[in-house]
């Protein structure tokens, strides 16, 4: 050995990887930072410069409610929208997110009231406009929140000038909104059954009810006959309901014309009380038998009942007497939402207490009148839940007062049992009973609700609108040419909007944007410019606050106040408010554009967002304020149960961040299936902890050997085939990326990139390379391709992953260029077309398919500690299929596999030979390599000494130290 060669420390002469980039992330600690680096450097607007000029892309945000600290659904909506405005901004687009908040509302309001209660004030003694003050302040302080967490999760978007549904300009426009509603004719008020929460005292919408099980007490009740055909005289009706609370409100019985129906007679009664032998009973004759054995009654068939003969019917009321009251006639109707199904084939009908009893009522008030029956509906129930005078022996004249539905707590009140004793004392309880069923909830307070008739403001929905079509029709074609993600919305949406009721609007409430309207005792609205006008100038520079104020019905009015006008005080449906938000963003702001090209949020939306959104837009403009509508599911815990607190399963977006980093959480989000419901917990949390550390490993990696790269570029002809082959998988990658965020599939861009990094990077492509890069003298045109390909490697996998990791791509951006400004300021690079090369690809197929079966031999003798290193091995590898020796014809199968030497023969392999069952022709017998081991590289040769100036190393390895020498870096 010379003196020269043992002063030499190899490693020091390898081009090993060298980086900065820390193997462990740190994203706790590191990721605030980089949040305080974007806001210092203004990011957002410098995205807005670098946008300049670009096609506009907009995913309109739907805004949360500004009431508590985020949560899951929270980070997942947050996390999808992120992705795919970043996305679209670095492909070539402007796409500006502009984040917003819902802001009136009870819940908001519901808090203001908790925090009177527990001070002993009384809401109703505070002046109205300091309480909403309150509520506006509440608000504010969450979206101060809300605005942290979001822009902890990576969020990018204008949170300096975020939109609010209760600021000025969004209150003057969505009572603008309401005004032209109001002008066309669409706004009316009306009398119908809607669904009431007595708890908050305000009628809601169909997104603001929720279903739970519930349990009811259900009653079969006689209604004796009172007129009719011959054969039904004696006789009784019987009808099932499991709200007994709405028999004081019964008008009519419905029947269906479709259904067989039997009059029955009682042949015996195990009971001394209730139906006895003898009386006569008229049921649909699919559920007779049922019916009577509940009652435990003997029975027989009489006769068939026509519906010709009940149509004639008319019954007497079973509660006629109670209070001096109900001395009015019931007619039977007949109705198409009559089944047999359940209960007796008749259906009570409290035309103030259901959405289908009150259209059947309607549609047979001409008839009705015929009949000589009054068609007006009663007020059984208050807003508290309270029967009415309307009621007579169970209202206000009750011994001891109203009996109530509910009480303020949400628990059932005393009307159930009051109404039965009632009917017991009038001997028309056939029988009684309890049902667990899926009963209607607030889904802010979490109680039960009623469906109570009320006075309230509606927009029609089948009203002609002037151009022959109506809002549902509008909304329904408006649906057809909206493209869904996934399909499967566009037919929810529709379902919902074809059987939807008209349209609610108004709420009894304190904190919103009123219903700005003056109206008549009759209804009928003021529609006067000059007034709206006023309203709008007023709500424009001081907000709604301004209809509250003194002195409002005569400032708004002017010249008028002294006619019969009065001031609506009731306030807007939230969803109203979130609904028109397209009106004060995408038309509003020059940053944006009408209609956005996507809404995305949850499924509950369906009924929610989306709905309310579509109505108002149709109703105003005559089209959806979206051309795409993406939904996602909802995250459930690692068992598939709905987290909740009391199950303490519920999985906290700021401890994954705190413990894990936000960067964790987003790939959670776009490694799962996010149409439908997830799952999640710390199991699933560990799975993309794991596979964050291999991308973080792999980009490390090209990061270190990086750290030579001088930039130097080869031709693509003069690459070798494997570089080659990897600028091929960027070129299918490329696609593949870009159509999976054109449809908003992330999960397969995520698996892809993952897959490519870990099986393709890590385990082949850098695995076989690392001799040649760390190894190989500078002139090396093997090295300077491999140099060439990792530089672009990194490119474009930082950048494809940017919009999912935005933490992680962007440290890596600024280690690989310390002068850059960020990663999002990028953008996806440009494939050239000649990097395709499906030949090539094919070919490389079978290549690793032999490369397969030499490794799986290899990694036998690995295990039994035969070698150590894949580079003591020089294997005998039988190849006896055509295609796959012309594929390794020309290929050094030694430096793709590893070994130090190979001895390929076409033969059928021994019998001991190791193969795999999916790649038939190959077989593999370990052979240990021969020669001596290089001191540099550690590959066996038969060429180490045979430089004398490096007597322990190989040729290729003394002529690069020659090369280094000469540079004078050795």
């Amino acid at each position: 050995m010379t003196e020269t060669s043992e002063k030499i420390d190899y490693s020091k002469t390898l081009n090993l990887p060298q980086t900065e980039f820390p193997m462990r992330a740190g994203l706790p600690q590191k990721e605030p930072e980089t949040v305080a680096r974007w806001q210092e450097m203004d990011l957002y607007r410098l995205l807005r410069e670098d946008a300049a000029g670009r096609p506009q892309f907009v995913l309109h945000d739907g805004p949360p409610y500004a009431n508590g600290n985020i949560h899951i659904g929270h980070a997942l909506n947050k996390v999808l929208k992120d992705v795919i405005t970043r996305s679209f901004q670095m492909r070539g687009y402007d796409s500006n997110y502009v984040p917003g908040w819902d802001c009136h509302g009870l819940p908001i309001e519901w808090k203001i009231e908790e925090q009177y209660r527990a001070k002993g004030k009384n809401k109703d003694e505070v002046p109205v406009n300091e309480f909403r003050k309150e509520c506006r302040e509440f608000a504010a302080h969450w979206i101060a929140v809300q605005t942290g967490e979001f822009q902890r999760l990576g969020i990018e978007g204008d949170f300096k000038q975020p939109y609010t549904t209760m600021n000025f300009h969004a209150e003057a426009r969505i009572a603008g909104e309401l005004l032209k509603f109001a002008r066309s004719g669409q706004l009316y008020r009306g009398s119908k059954p809607v669904m009431w929460s007595v708890v908050e005292r305000t009628a809601l919408a169909e997104a603001e009810v929720e279903y739970h099980d519930h349990e009811s007490d259900t009653i079969w009740v006689k209604f004796p006959v009172a007129a009719g055909p011959t054969e039904t005289q004696g006789t009784f009706v019987v009808i099932w309901t499991t709200t007994p609370w709405t028999i004081p409100g019964n008008r009519a019985i419905s029947y269906s014309p479709r259904i067989s129906y039997g009059l029955y007679e009682v042949t015996a009664a195990e009971n001394d009380f209730g139906p006895q032998p003898g009386e006569k009973l008229i049921f649909a004759d699919a559920l007779a038998e049922e019916s009577f054995a509940k009652a435990k009654l003997g029975y027989k068939r009489l006769r068939d009942v026509s519906a010709d003969e009940l149509g004639a019917v008319t019954c007497a009321h079973p509660l006629r007497g109670l209070g001096g009251g109900y001395d009015f006639a019931v007619p039977l109707i007949a109705g198409d939402h009559v089944t047999d199904d359940a209960g007796t084939g008749f259906v009570h009908t409290a035309p103030g207490h259901g959405r289908e009893d009150f259209d059947a009522w309607m549609d047979a008030a001409s008839s009705l009148r015929d009949r000589g029956i009054d068609p007006a509906i009663p007020f059984t129930v208050d807003d508290g839940g309270y029967f009415t005078k309307d009621a007579p022996g169970l209202g206000p004249d009750r011994e001891g007062g109203a009996a109530r539905v509910i009480d303020d707590k949400g628990k059932k009140g005393d009307a159930n049992d009051a109404v039965i004793k009632a009917l017991i004392g009038t001997n028309t309880l056939f029988a009684r009973g309890r049902l667990k069923h899926s009963y209607p909830h607030s889904w802010r307070s979490k109680k039960p609700i009623i469906f109570r008739n009320t006075p309230q403001w509606f927009v029609h929905m089948d009203k002609d609108l002037g151009d022959a079509s109506t809002l549902r029709t509008r909304a329904l074609k408006a649906i057809d040419a909206t493209r869904f993600v996934p399909a499967a919305g566009q037919a929810r949406l529709r379902a919902m909007i074809e059987d939807r009721p008209d349209w609610v609007l108004s709420r009894q409430r304190a904190w919103g944007v009123p219903i700005c309207v003056f109206a008549d005792e009759d209804g009928n609205v003021l529609n006067d410019d000059a007034v709206n006008q006023r309203i709008l100038d007023a709500f424009e520079a001081e907000g709604a606050d301004a209809w509250f104020a003194e002195g409002a019905r005569e400032r708004f009015l002017a010249e008028k106040a002294n006619e019969p006008w009065t001031q609506v005080m009731d306030i807007l449906d939230v969803w109203f408010d979130s609904g028109s938000s397209h009106t004060f963003t995408l038309e509003d702001r020059p940053d944006l554009k009408w209609p956005a090209d996507v809404y995305l949020e949850g499924s509950d939306q369906h009924r929610g967002w989306f709905h309310s959104s579509l109505l108002e837009s149709c109703g105003t403009r005559g089209r959806a304020p979206y051309d795409t509508v993406i939904t996602h599911g909802f995250t459930m815990d690692e068992e598939g149960r709905k987290m909740s607190k009391s199950l303490g399963n519920t999985v906290v977006p700021q401890e994954i961040m705190n413990k894990s980093g936000a960067d964790i959480l987003r790939l959670w989000v776009m490694t799962t299936d996010y149409w439908e419901d997830q799952r999640l917990g710390q199991n699933v949390i560990q799975t993309n902890i794991d596979a964050y550390r291999k991308l973080r490993n792999t980009t490390r990696w090209m990061l270190g050997t990086l750290a030579h790269d001088t930039g130097e570029d080869v031709a693509l002809a003069d690459m070798p085939e494997l570089e080659r082959l990897m600028l091929n998988r960027l070129a299918e990658l490329d696609e593949l990326v870009r159509k999976g965020y054109d449809n908003f599939d992330f999960k397969r861009i995520t698996r892809s990139l993952l897959d490519f990094m870990v099986l393709e990077l890590s385990a082949f492509y850098f695995d076989v390379r690392k001799d040649a890069l760390y190894c190989d003298a500078p002139s090396s045109l093997r090295r300077k391709a491999s140099l060439q390909v990792v530089r672009k490697l990194f490119d474009c996998l930082v950048t494809w992953l940017a919009p999912m990791l935005p933490f992680t791509t962007e440290e890596a951006w600024l280690e690989r260029y310390p002068d850059a400004r960020s990663v999002h300021l990028a953008q996806f690079p440009q494939i050239p077309a000649e990097w395709r090369d499906a030949a090539l690809a094919e070919k490389w197929r079978k290549i690793r398919q032999v490369r397969r079966v030499v490794t799986g031999a290899l990694e036998i003798e690995r295990k039994d500690k035969t070698i150590g290193s894949s580079l003591e091995a020089a294997p005998v590898v039988y190849v006896t299929d055509a295609e796959l020796q012309t594929a390794i014809a020309d290929r050094d199968m030694a430096e793709i596999c590893i070994v130090s030497g190979i001895d390929i023969r076409h033969e059928t392999p021994p019998e001991n030979a190791f193969t795999l069952e999916e790649v038939p022709g190959v077989g593999v017998v370990f052979a240990r390599a021969g020669g001596q081991k290089c001191a540099r590289s550690w590959r066996y040769t038969d060429d180490v000494g045979s430089d004398p100036a490096f007597p322990d190393v190989s040729a290729r390895d003394a002529a690069a130290l020659r090369e280094l020498q000469a540079l004078g870096r050795l």
